[in-house]
């Protein structure tokens, strides 16, 4: 198994001192029970309209802060987290996209947490949590069409040896290391603040690897702890 050992530039702890992650690593295997994803997805959405965690919004709240630190805008640009929830709260269901995707949207949804899915297969060396100085490359689509763009001087970044695989710490994607169900490395981080506990981290982290366990019988999983405060 190719582990994923994720780094994080020190000086991003002025920003979020208590920031701490669960960074787990799977060899997968074919996905035979898909089924497993549309009903976490189903249950996350009803739970979020019922109302949802007691500390979601104070822990949305403090992401938000968190990108106001470094120069983003979280009223246009807010964290993965937070647009999932507007979405379902707006519309009371999310699409279906795949069912890895489903599976990870889900165990946002229902956490307020920020859930990143990666295709490790397309990493260049390990992926590490930057502050970006501009001229790094972001691979994205516009109009349809492949394209690059650069990140903001100063903003948080998800990157490789290549490029940048998340703009603005969670918010968006990029298309090279785009994680589907037909992916045999997937890397998931599962990013929180001290407003959320720790123990509902854990909780879901073991509800995701559960969830891809039962698609995915046979797969091999690793789950690390990392951050500023990883207790």
């Amino acid at each position: 198994m190719r582990s994923v050992m994720p780094s994080i530039d020190p000086d991003i702890a002025s920003l979020a001192p208590g920031f701490r992650a669960l960074s787990i690593s799977v060899e997968a295997t074919p996905i035979v029970n898909p089924g497993v994803a549309a009903d976490a997805l189903r249950r996350a959405c009803q739970s979020l309209t019922a109302g949802g965690a007691a500390w979601a919004e104070a822990h949305l709240q403090a992401w938000a802060e968190v990108f106001r630190q470094f120069g983003a805008k979280p009223q246009r640009t807010p964290c993965s987290a937070e647009a999932l929830r507007k979405r379902v709260l707006r519309d009371g269901s999310m699409p279906s996209i795949d069912p890895i995707v489903d599976l990870y949207n889900a165990i946002s949804i229902e956490y307020a947490i920020p859930v990143g899915g990666e295709n490790f297969a397309a990493y260049a060396g390990a992926p590490r949590l930057a502050i970006a100085d501009g001229t790094e490359l972001f691979d994205t689509m516009k109009d349809g069409a492949p394209a690059h763009e650069n990140p903001e001087v100063g903003e948080v970044v998800w990157r490789d040896d290549i490029g940048v695989t998340c703009r603005r710490w969670n918010w968006r994607q990029g298309v090279r290391t785009r994680l589907g169900a037909d992916a045999t490395q997937m890397w998931f981080i599962l990013e929180s603040l001290p407003a959320m506990p720790l123990a509902a981290l854990h909780e879901a982290g073991d509800q995701l690897t559960r969830g891809l366990l039962e698609m995915m019988p046979g797969a091999v999983i690793e789950s690390t702890l990392i951050g500023f405060d990883p207790r």
